[in-house]
């Protein structure tokens, strides 16, 4: 039960995650740079699709290395936070809070449901033998 649980929540936060980042950067706050919106939703859009066909199909491992993925996103969002918080402007702030809130439950998600059907599957980390 707490398998499906945490995959479930991974799930739901990886792809609230992957809608966001075009919403984020093509609609809502296009970089103000004069760099193509383009260009910066492939370069924060195109990692997430990585994964997509092993989450779907709910493979352990996917889940796995997906937590190292998930901490590019948080590493992100705290950036865009402190700088938006220092510049004043709000729209930033929430559309980087919500990406920290979908990466950490992404990241949990994900390191508990490796765990848990690791252990389902017998799988463990061998543990060093006592001379």
């Amino acid at each position: 039960m707490k398998t499906e649980h945490y995959k479930l929540v991974a799930r739901i936060s990886y792809f609230l995650l992957l809608s966001l980042i075009p919403i984020w950067h093509l609609w809502l706050s296009p970089p103000a740079l004069n760099l193509s919106p383009w260009l910066i939703f492939s370069i924060w859009f195109i990692p997430l699709l990585f994964p997509l066909k092993g989450i779907i199909q709910g493979n352990p491992y996917t889940f796995a290395w997906c937590g190292f993925l998930a901490l590019l996103y948080m590493m992100h969002a705290i950036v865009v936070i402190y700088t938006a918080y220092l510049n004043g402007t709000n729209i930033e702030l929430s559309l980087a809070v919500c990406e920290l809130l979908f990466a950490s439950f992404f990241l949990m998600g994900n390191i508990y449901f490796a765990k848990y059907r690791g252990q389902e599957l017998g799988l463990s980390i061998r543990k060093k033998k006592e001379k």
